[in-house]
C-alpha cells in the first residue's frame, strides 16, 4: 500500500490539494448561505427566472437594485 502511495506521490499531493480546495468552496457556499448571502448577481432584467427566485422583482427598471429588497 505504501509502495503505491510513494510510486504516484505527485498524483496524490495534486489530488489532496484539489480535494480540499473544493472542500472550502462547498464550505463557503454553505456559510454564505446559512448567512443569508446570494450568489446572484441581481440583474432579474435578463433572469429567466426573475419570478421565482426574488418574488419582489420588478422586469423593467434599474438592475442594480432589483433585488426584491434583499442585501
Amino acid at each position: 500500500m505504501m509502495d503505491l502511495i510513494f510510486n504516484n506521490i505527485g498524483s496524490v499531493m495534486v489530488s489532496v490539494v484539489l480535494l480540499l480546495i473544493v472542500v472550502l468552496i462547498i464550505r463557503k457556499l454553505f456559510n454564505d448561505k446559512k448567512r443569508g448571502i446570494s450568489s446572484c448577481g441581481c440583474n432579474c432584467k435578463g433572469c429567466a427566472l426573475a419570478g421565482s427566485c426574488h418574488g419582489n422583482c420588478k422586469l423593467s427598471g434599474n438592475d442594480k437594485t432589483d433585488n426584491g429588497g434583499k442585501a
